[in-house]
């Protein structure tokens, strides 16, 4: 069972999706399939979702969404880099309109100056145009995961209501 805003923002999203007459598919990892989930429990999802990607591993990142090895090396599976390539590669997968890519570390170990627990990179794809950012939410494992959802989609809703027809 869902949080009722995570239900609430999944539902307003698919009725934009819906009105744009577009697909979504997602592609992540430190979230594990949860914005999916949040997607398909709205009742009619199957008009705008046709499938989304858990890369949990590097392996499955690259396999599945062509995410380069280079890329992994350079900047790791939690940058704006990976990111970007995940959303991309989804997308192109998928041949859905929109896409998002949700790379993270969700605890409680794992972190590091640089990258500490919490951090989260985001890419929205929509269309060919790939937006980006990072985030730094607090909490448990839990908590991090589900704001993590909430703010993917609640990013989403954003960027399809600003964007022209």
């Amino acid at each position: 069972m869902l949080p009722a805003e995570t239900e609430r923002l999944a539902a307003e999203l698919g009725q934009l999706l819906l009105r744009k007459k577009t697909s979504i598919t997602t592609a992540e990892s430190c979230t594990g399939g949860g914005i999916a989930y949040a997607l398909t429990a709205t009742p009619g999802s199957s008009a705008y979702v046709d499938r989304g990607f858990v890369t949990y591993s590097n392996k499955a990142k690259q396999q599945l969404l062509g995410v380069k090895s280079a890329t992994l090396l350079q900047f790791g599976a939690v940058s704006e880099q990976t990111v970007h390539e995940m959303a991309v590669g989804a997308q192109q997968a998928a041949g859905a309109g929109v896409a998002v890519a949700v790379s993270g570390i969700a605890g409680p170990g794992g972190g590091s100056e640089q990258k500490p627990v919490g951090t989260v990179w985001f890419a929205f794809a929509v269309d060919a145009h790939v937006v980006t950012t990072r985030w730094l939410f607090h909490g448990d494992r839990a908590s991090i995961r589900a704001q993590a959802i909430d703010f993917a989609l609640q990013q989403l809703i954003l960027l399809l209501t600003v964007q022209t027809d």
